[in-house]
């Protein structure tokens, strides 16, 4: 059983976890373990001790802290934590609960093994010269790019774009693989630029592709028929910027589940939304609803 640890986590709540496991013999991981806050580990600390030297002793029952009533003990149960002992907002370990867990220190993975391995697995046939370019670009892009805080070139994203890749390959099989992958690689990337690391982010892909002209944008005939009466409609410019970035919304919503638009006040991203969102209750027969909050209340 994995639990996403939080700082809104509170004493009762791992007791309930840990009660469980006891009695069901389970396996628990705690992923992300110390964003629980201090006073909350301090406690937590002494409910592992608890149940560990229940184990111990061999006890069918045994009394866990801050229950009165006796609860059983499977003596398979066993827990596990993992945590990022660098990343801001996270606690250090207090000193009696590391002496509860051996730890094991884990290495930073080699991306461009996991790409060759995950190209090769989806059908790409000349997986190793493409890993070994798309590891290049990645590598260049986190050098060389501006710092900003919704950069992602780490491994949710790689993951994220080698599946899409691999739907690529399969709609496009008798396609030139590089093509591909510059296509994919560039239409994943490109809407979160900000304008002053887009032309080098391009240039990087057309130095690593020499061989390629840049592939098409994608093309909607049926969706931008519809786009252009609902911007009729609002009585708004059909701005080619404009309308790019709203492709790029349509495109992201095929490959991601959660996405936050970004940009100054006045930029068009209230308008890039409620306009998608027409043009696709028009273009699929379905309602769509969005349902706003208000952060501040």
């Amino acid at each position: 059983v994995v639990t996403n640890c939080t700082d809104q986590m509170k004493y009762t709540d791992c007791a309930k976890i840990f009660k469980g496991l006891c009695q069901g013999g389970l396996w628990g991981c705690f992923d992300e373990f110390n964003r629980i806050t201090l006073p909350v580990l301090s406690v937590v600390a002494q409910q592992v001790l608890a149940i560990q030297n229940a184990k111990k002793q061999g006890v069918e029952l045994f009394q866990f802290p801050g229950d009165p009533q006796n609860i059983s003990l499977q003596p398979v149960c066993a827990f596990f934590i993992t945590m990022n002992p660098g990343y801001a907002g996270r606690q250090e370990l207090p000193e009696n609960l590391k002496a509860l867990f051996r730890g094991v220190a884990m290495m930073v993975p080699d991306f461009q093994i996991i790409k060759k391995v995950k190209m090769c697995s989806v059908g790409y046939k000349d997986f190793d010269l493409l890993s070994a370019k798309f590891f290049s670009l990645y590598a260049t892009c986190k050098e060389q790019l501006s710092n900003q805080r919704h950069y992602d070139w780490g491994l949710r994203n790689i993951l994220s774009v080698l599946r899409t890749m691999g739907t690529t390959k399969r709609e496009n099989e008798t396609t030139n693989e590089a093509l591909l992958v510059y296509r994919t690689v560039r239409d994943m990337n490109l809407s979160k630029l900000v304008a002053q690391d887009v032309q080098l982010f391009l240039s990087l892909l057309a130095d690593l592709f020499p061989d390629e002209s840049s592939p098409p944008k994608g093309h909607y005939p049926k969706e931008e028929a519809i786009l252009k009466n609902v911007v009729k409609r609002h009585q708004l410019m059909y701005h080619d910027s404009w309308v790019l970035k709203v492709k790029q919304f349509y495109e992201t919503t095929k490959v991601r589940h959660g996405i936050m638009l970004v940009g100054p006040s006045g930029g068009g991203k209230s308008c890039i939304f409620k306009c998608l969102k027409e043009t696709l209750q028009e273009s699929d027969g379905i309602q769509y609803k969005d349902v706003r909050f208000n952060p501040k209340s």
